[in-house]
Parts: structure tokens; sequence; C-alpha cells
């Protein structure tokens, strides 16, 4: 029977290519966006679900965005659209690092937990006989092309992050991936990745799936 593979996420688990001009929204192919790499990696006997939504965070309502970016109704939704699952990857918080948010590491990592608590409720653990958790730090933006704006002060931050996330996965007893010891984000516009870095982390989220 095949297991699944649940990856819930923001435009870097949609594949968003790095932006060079507002309003553009290439997508890497099947070949390339690292869920599909990670799964290539894990074998025939695994299925996937990608969940990644451009403009994403861990517990925020966008002002411009939308509110349905906070992250925490779109698991739920997930994990109520699919199933069941056997692995679900977590990888969030550079958008919460955007100005308009203000918000510190704690903060942002507040916001993953929240997650994690959902993910890890009874319901939910229930509903798909049981599942294991990858928490992925992202890596750090960079303020630097076409939306550096909407990241400044950003970098500070999200330079924080993987020590807490890495406390956080411990203290839930989860599995957990830092994504900067593999990728990091492309110099044009300090938040995408590079064709190559998809394929490094979907490499390395297979291998952390393996272990889980």
């Amino acid at each position: 029977m095949a297991r699944t593979l649940l990856c819930f996420g923001d435009s870097n688990t949609h594949g968003t290519q790095p932006i060079t001009a507002p309003r553009t929204r290439a997508r890497y192919d099947d070949n390339t966006r690292w869920p599909r790499v990670a799964l290539a990696a894990l074998g025939q006997d695994w299925e996937l679900v990608e969940e990644g939504l451009p403009g994403r965070t861990a517990q925020f309502e966008d002002p411009i965005m939308g509110a349905f970016m906070d992250g925490r109704p779109g698991l739920r939704i997930s994990l109520q659209s699919h199933g069941p699952i056997d692995v679900l990857t977590l990888m969030l918080g550079t958008n919460d690092v955007k100005t308009r948010f203000g918000a510190t590491a704690e903060k942002v990592t507040a916001g993953i937990a929240g997650l994690i608590d959902i993910a890890l409720s009874e319901d939910m653990q229930e509903r798909h006989g049981g599942f294991k958790v990858l928490l992925i730090c992202p890596p750090p933006v960079k303020e630097l092309g076409p939306i550096s704006g909407e990241f400044f002060g950003g970098r500070a931050v999200s330079v924080a992050l993987p020590s807490h996330y890495a406390n956080l996965a411990q203290a839930r007893g989860i599995g957990y991936l830092d994504a900067g010891s593999f990728v990091e984000v492309s110099n044009v516009d300090g938040v995408h990745y590079e064709a190559e870095a998809h394929i490094a982390l979907g490499q390395a989220v297979a291998e952390a799936v393996s272990t889980l």
C-alpha cells in the first residue's frame, strides 16, 4: 500500500521561480519542484500531495493578499481534504518576516507551534491513523531584488529562526530539517530558490522523511 507525503507550505513549496518583475508567477515543472524531487527519491511506494500557497504565513491574515493566507485554517482544510497521510512536512515562516507583520523570531516560532499543535491534535492524528511531522526551517531571506521592500528587516529575524525551530521540534517530538544547511535563497529576489536549490532540498527532505 502506497504511503502519502503531504507538503504544506508557501511559494517555495508551490515552486515559484525567483521574481524578476512585479506580478510574475512562473512556476517550476514537476522535475524541479522540491516536493516532486523528494517524491522521486522516496520511490514508487509513495504518493504526494502538494499544498504550497504563495504568500501563506504560519499565523497572519495578510491585509494585501487576503485573510486566507493564515496557514492555520489552511492546514485544517488540507488535513481534512486528503488522506490518510503518513508524513506531513511543514515549511513556513518566510512570509511571516515581512515588514508589515512586525514579527520577532519568537512570534514566528509561536505561529509554527500552532500549526504543529493542529497536526498533532488527537482529532487529526486519529483521522489519518497517525502520521509523522517534519518541520523544515526555511533558509534566511536576503533583502535584495524587486520585492526587497516587503522584507525590510526580515533577514535579521529569519537568521534567528533555525535554533528556535530546532528547539520547538525537539519539544514537540517531531522531525526537523534546517533547509538553510542545504540551500540558499536566490540573489535575484532574495526569497525564492533557484532550480538547483529545489533539487538539493528535495533530496534532503527525502532523506529526512525516510529516517522519521
